[in-house]
């Protein structure tokens, strides 16, 4: 008993200086341990996401890839693998694990080794939120203590949801959510236990054990996770086995966009960070929501990419990106071709060196592996072969300059040979040889009634090159300046059915000592034409004689009510011919006045941030076009005007009357969410039915822009645009709801796109038109024509096609024009058959009130 009692003294006695010595340690550690009262409202490091209007991805931004989660929205077996591997006995544990600890320590005493780990989940978050990872003794005191504090503030499954999603795995993944997108391309839901396995791996040691960095090294550590799965009964045998024949496939996936809008994009991180730095902009979780319709984005992007493949396919074939392998041709009596392929490569070495080539966009590189008479077979990147048929070859004659190509090919061989590395792309389900367009595109499409921006593609390819032609490529115009001289001349006294000589310039240059001859393209002349025609037709010359009328001080301070810089338009008769440099988003806006009765909108993209908790942080206030407003304002200065003034005492009570119907009437009081008014609403009308000529033209004449008759729309305006170099072309057009503008070139500014429109070369129609019409197919598909109400103070009177003056004809030799109201012709064109004055029939004229 004597022995007994002893040892139950020296243990008690171990005890309770076991139990001081904690005391002590956390009175002293005490102060320097930081306040886990954090963990209660903890805002992980999220990065900034980028939406369509209708919720669908566009970008992610920041450092830190991260998916937060709940943990009821990851998968169960993650979780078990998780626990399996990190800590068996999380849900037992109150924050350390004696079990482990001892282990640990024994280590510790046998061997002098500490890198035997035995913090559990809690201890590792400790770590993760407050502490370094080095591994002293001091730390993994404080890492117990703080760990005791963690428990004692938070659930386990709080402790679970917030390790899950905050540790750190690799290639900038933090939480298990990002990695399963950043390894996988996967939502965490998706997962397979193989790769569910890879992921509960990681945290041991990230940047060594991802499947990325090393697959061997990822396959030893999944198996270990696998057999603790096991172990535990997570898993079946036939899982496990399973599973550890799974092949290791990774590779790094970036965010799970599903809109293409990379270049718009950028201008939201651009605006993001200016407005709020970039610390907060890419670590706080910022959900940016824009204007962009996604549906609409996608088919401008594909639009555009078609459009430039069309382009580059016209002017010829470059030839192959690389030669593999050389191949000899043999060229038979016969004119047929074979090769000599004696140093070809292995379908295993052909793979490895697709491995290392990249995709651009739709464009899949490729080997040519056989050519026959018309066709050959080519190898893509992961072993596919597939046939490109004679439909998608015999469009590459040789490329000789952008102004002269080869001959058309006959036979495959002329075109390609075995070991050839080139580009193939699939369009409707067949593929063709391609290649990577040189001239540049751009188009925007925005909401005239706002200016929210429904699609924006600024190039063919984001990873090529980031700048944005929609908003930095200053670019000549061409004739989509026509719109806005004809505006000014308007407001000038002329009309649409005045007439004007189409014939040659040859005007003096005292400056220069030469003449100057701006000419018509095609170099056609009309005579004597009306302005709605000349408009249509794009007559040069008829608007270099608009800007010599109207002056071009006056021209030029009315095309500043557009928005455009004075400052960047020439103070000289060029201007007429489109000299002056203009970006896609400029002219769009420009337009968009026309489109939307007058009213000058400002483009915008963000309509509203939330932070990560979904409170609004921001929300755009877009100054819209308010034709109500204005027309209750003139009710009202009407009403309060002198007339009302002068109503007598002894009417009071039709005073009252009054009064109160100001009241009632009165507009909503001038603030900034009202677009200005920067031409008439008469003006703009005027314009924009002049503009639809350009589509339907007229009796015996076409429009530049007759190909969009095939949209069977009668509420479409557009304007085709040419420099004279055919270096810029260009088509802008409208509907009341959307106005677009589609841009095409080349980067360097010097090179020309093709022949002129007068050799049956590119213009504004050939070029830039078709992307414009295969994205208005889309964007316009569900909505019907819509005509706006006659404004006020427009009539139409029947004119003599040929002279603009009054008729009495009713057959094609006349047609009803639009006319501000008091500009109409009072003159009759000489009649076939003239009645006396006293007989005369009175003009037929219908006023729009």
């Amino acid at each position: 008993m004597s022995w007994l009692k002893k040892l139950v003294i020296i243990l008690l006695s171990c005890l309770t200086l076991g139990v001081l010595s904690i005391g002590i340690t956390y009175l002293v550690l005490k102060n320097d341990l930081p306040s886990v009262e954090t963990l209660k409202d903890v805002r992980l490091q999220t990065p900034m996401r980028v939406f369509s209007q209708d919720g669908e991805l566009i970008s992610q931004f920041g450092e830190k890839r991260r998916i937060p989660l709940k943990l009821n929205e990851m998968p169960p077996m993650l979780i078990k693998a998780v626990l399996a591997t990190e800590d068996s006995r999380f849900y037992q544990h109150p924050g350390i694990d004696l079990i482990g600890v001892m282990r640990a320590a024994t280590v510790v005493a046998t061997t002098g080794d500490y890198s035997q780990g035995a913090s559990t989940i809690t201890q590792q978050l400790a770590r993760l939120f407050f502490l370094s990872r080095e591994k002293k003794i001091i730390r993994k005191v404080k890492e117990a203590f703080l760990a005791i504090h963690i428990e004692e503030l938070l659930s386990k499954d709080e402790i679970l949801e917030l390790y899950l999603n905050r540790i750190e795995l690799g290639q900038r993944a933090f939480g298990v959510g990002a990695a399963a997108q950043v390894y996988f391309g996967k939502n965490i839901q998706d997962l397979t236990l193989s790769e569910i396995a890879i992921i509960a791996g990681l945290p041991q040691a990230p940047s060594v054990l991802n499947p990325v960095r090393s697959p061997s090294r990822a396959r030893a550590r999944r198996n270990i996770v696998l057999g603790r799965m096991l172990a535990e009964k997570y898993i079946t045998q036939q899982e496990y086995d399973d599973a550890i024949q799974a092949p290791i496939i990774s590779k790094l996936h970036g965010a799970q966009v599903t809109a293409s809008a990379p270049y718009l994009a950028e201008m939201v991180r651009q605006e993001v960070v200016a407005r709020y730095g970039e610390e907060e902009a890419y670590s706080k979780g910022f959900q940016v929501f824009t204007t962009v319709d996604a549906r609409q984005q996608t088919r401008a992007v594909n639009a555009l990419q078609a459009n430039l493949h069309a382009y580059d396919e016209r002017h010829g074939f470059r030839g192959p990106l690389k030669t593999v392998w050389p191949a000899e041709k043999i060229v038979a009596a016969d004119g047929s071709i074979s090769f000599k392929e004696d140093k070809r490569l292995s379908d295993e070495a052909i793979l490895a060196y697709l491995d290392e080539q990249d995709a651009i966009e739709k464009l899949q590189p490729a080997v040519v592996t056989q050519v026959q008479a018309q066709s050959a077979e080519v190898m893509l990147s992961g072993g596919r072969k597939i046939e490109l048929a004679w439909d998608g070859l015999k469009w590459a004659r040789a490329y000789i300059s952008n102004e002269r190509q080869g001959n058309a090919p006959a036979t495959a061989g002329q075109i390609l040979s075995p070991g050839m590395l080139i580009y193939v792309r699939e369009q409707e389900g067949q593929w063709r040889l391609s290649q990577l367009p040189q001239a540049s595109s751009a188009l925007v499409a925005l909401n005239p009634k706002d200016g929210a921006i429904r699609a924006l593609v600024g190039g063919y390819s984001f990873s090529q090159t980031q700048f944005n032609r929609v908003t930095q490529a200053n670019r000549q115009v061409g004739s989509n300046i026509k719109p806005f001289i004809y505006s000014a001349a308007l407001e000038h006294g002329y009309t649409l059915a005045s007439v004007i000589n189409d014939a040659p310039i040859h005007e003096w240059d005292e400056g220069s000592g030469q003449a100057w001859r701006p000419k018509n393209s095609p170099e056609e002349y009309d005579g004597p034409i009306r302005l709605r025609e000349a408009l249509a037709k794009s007559k040069n010359v008829v608007s270099v004689r608009l800007i010599s009328g109207v002056g071009i001080d006056h021209t030029i301070d009315h095309l500043a009510k557009f928005g455009f810089h004075a400052k960047d338009l020439p103070r000289n008769q060029t201007l007429a011919l489109g000299s002056a440099s203009l970006t896609p988003l400029e002219l769009v806006t420009g337009y968009a006045v026309f489109a939307n009765g007058g009213y000058l909108v400002k483009p915008y993209v963000i309509t509203k941030i939330l932070d990560d908790q979904n409170n609004l942080i921001y929300e755009h206030q877009a100054v819209s076009v308010c034709d109500q407003c204005e027309q209750l304002t003139a009710n009202t200065a009407a009403a309060t005007s002198g007339d009302v003034q002068a109503v007598s005492n002894d009417a009071a009570t039709e005073t009252s009357a009054v009064a109160a119907e100001v009241t009632v009437t009165e507009p909503p009081k001038p603030t900034e969410q009202y677009a200005p008014r920067v031409i008439s609403a008469q003006n703009a009308f005027l314009i924009a039915e002049s503009m639809k000529s350009a589509i339907w033209g007229g009796p015996g004449w076409n429009g530049t822009a007759h190909k969009l008759k095939a949209l069977k729309r009668r509420d479409v305006s557009g304007k085709t645009g040419t420099t004279n170099d055919v270096k810029d072309a260009w088509f802008s057009g409208f509907t009341p709801d959307l106005v677009i503008t589609s841009w095409v070139g080349f980067d360097d500014s010097e090179s020309v796109l093709g022949r002129s429109v007068t050799l049956g070369g590119e213009s504004g129609a050939t070029t830039a038109l078709p992307s414009w019409q295969n994205f208005a197919e889309l964007a316009l598909e569900n909505t019907p024509e819509q005509f706006p109400p006659t404004p006020t103070g427009i009539v139409s009177v029947r004119i003599d096609r040929k002279t603009g003056l009054l008729t009495q004809a009713s057959d094609d030799s006349s047609e009803f024009e639009y006319f501000m109201q008091g500009t109409e012709p009072t003159q009759y064109a000489d009649p076939v058959n003239p009645l006396q004055p006293d007989q005369q029939k009175p003009a037929e004229i219908d006023i729009f009130r």
